[in-house]
């Protein structure tokens, strides 16, 4: 009864591990995500450790693979040295990413103010291609298909807008619009909405991407947790049956 109980406890392990690779990918596929969405959009925030909770996902990634691999092993062969690193691994997966998840909370609350230096940036736009600043702009507004700051009227007090004689940069114009050229007098040509609403619901999105990783990790590394429990018991019990056999 106790081989089979053993057998049972290692198949639930090696298909929690799987599970748990996939877990890890996705982690690691929001922390790629929240690196990409910070490295079009670094000019515009204030904060340079925005990106921390990306690291800190990426890094909870690579270590959920590793105890992914390590646990599919314990499935297979006993190792009491191995069981406790695989724990150890699970307890260190389970700090980094409650870490990532609270820094990623944190930023979601302060968005807002952490997008101060978006206002600045679009005043100063040059339209240059050689401005990685402008260009920054450019892609957001086409990305998001949004115009100015809080709408297209903010560029009305830019100095871009006074030297080009009344446009704004093309990619504002609505992609559905051939014909726009950033005139204001034809604002059905325009995307109408601002960039700031727009980005803080992107970055908002991949935050919370990471954030609600981390109930999921916490889920798989319970059942973890627990067939391990029970598998270094069962294990425990077989080295004293040896134990008393060999003195017999």
């Amino acid at each position: 009864m106790s081989d089979q109980r053993k057998n049972a406890l290692k198949t639930i392990l090696q298909l929690t591990c799987q599970l748990f690779w996939v877990v890890g990918l996705v982690v690691g596929m929001g922390g790629v995500y929240l690196l990409m969405k910070y490295k079009q959009s670094s000019v515009f925030l204030s904060q340079s450790h925005f990106p921390l909770p990306a690291y800190l996902a990426l890094a909870s990634a690579v270590l959920i693979l590793v105890c992914g691999g390590l646990g599919s092993w314990l499935s297979i062969r006993d190792s009491i040295f191995l069981q406790g690193l695989f724990v150890y691994l699970l307890v260190l997966v389970f700090c980094l990413e409650n870490t990532a998840s609270a820094l990623a909370f944190f930023h979601t609350t302060k968005l807002e103010s952490e997008l101060t230096p978006l206002s600045g940036v679009f005043h100063n736009y040059t339209g240059s291609g050689h401005d990685p600043d402008s260009q920054a702009v450019d892609a957001t507004q086409a990305e998001l298909q949004c115009c100015g700051v809080h709408g297209y009227r903010d560029w009305l007090e830019t100095s871009w807008f006074n030297s080009t004689g009344g446009l704004v940069p093309h990619s504002c114009c609505n992609s559905t619009f051939t014909s726009c050229n950033g005139a204001v007098d034809q604002p059905w040509q325009l995307y109408t909405q601002g960039c700031q609403v727009k980005l803080e619901k992107s970055l908002q999105f991949v935050l919370r991407f990471i954030i609600w990783g981390s109930p999921i990790v916490f889920f798989v590394e319970v059942v973890l947790f627990l067939t391990m429990t029970q598998l270094m018991t069962q294990t425990d019990q077989t080295v004293m049956e040896y134990r008393i056999l060999g003195k017999n």
